[in-house]
């Protein structure tokens, strides 16, 4: 950020007066601005013991499968976001059930918050930002070609909680490690 959004001047980085982290500051009007991280919602679409998937048409990771989510929208909740993502992404509607996985990726500065959902009917097809969408039972899900890492750590959970009968609220970080490889640590908080 090089000039301020409400005067139109300068702004530097600097630690305003009772803060602790550098921020960007407007010497000008005053006007501190502060980032935060994203919320990103999103659900997991069931039936009958399958999840629906989505191949992402998009970057990041083109052609990779995940759980259809996205950022959250000013002036909607993370429920109304689900059932958005949902739609837009797998023309799938859902009924939102409780919050299933909470996770924390610090090195992006995003928060997930995915949903079960049970599908309310079998009409469901690729949306735009989808080249494909399809069920997949625990056996068929293709691990090594998931897009993102929040995604395998929560199906990793579901599928677990599906076979012990028992479904819980999941939360926990997920950093990513140095290096060239995707590879990152995740501490679940059970």
């Amino acid at each position: 950020m090089n000039y301020c959004s409400q005067c139109g001047n300068s702004v530097e980085i600097k630690v305003p007066e009772g803060d602790n982290r550098e921020r960007h500051v407007c010497d000008s009007c005053g006007t501190i601005h502060y980032q935060n991280p994203n919320v990103v919602t999103g659900c997991i679409p069931e039936w009958e013991g399958k999840i629906l998937l989505c191949r992402r048409a998009i970057e990041p990771r083109k052609g990779y499968w995940t759980l259809p989510a996205g950022f959250l929208e000013n002036g909607e909740s993370t429920q109304e976001g689900a059932l958005r993502e949902t739609l837009e992404e797998a023309n799938a509607r859902v009924a939102v059930g409780p919050l299933y996985s909470l996770f924390s990726l610090p090195s992006i500065s995003q928060v997930y918050m995915l949903f079960r959902g049970p599908l309310l009917d079998l009409d469901f097809s690729p949306g735009e930002e989808s080249l494909e969408v399809r069920l997949f039972e625990e056996a068929e899900i293709p691990w090594d070609e998931l897009a993102f890492q929040v995604i395998v750590e929560t199906l990793k959970c579901y599928f677990q909680d599906q076979r012990s009968g028992e479904f819980r609220l999941h939360s926990g970080v997920i950093e990513r490690l140095p290096g060239e490889q995707r590879r990152y640590r995740t501490t679940l908080h059970e």
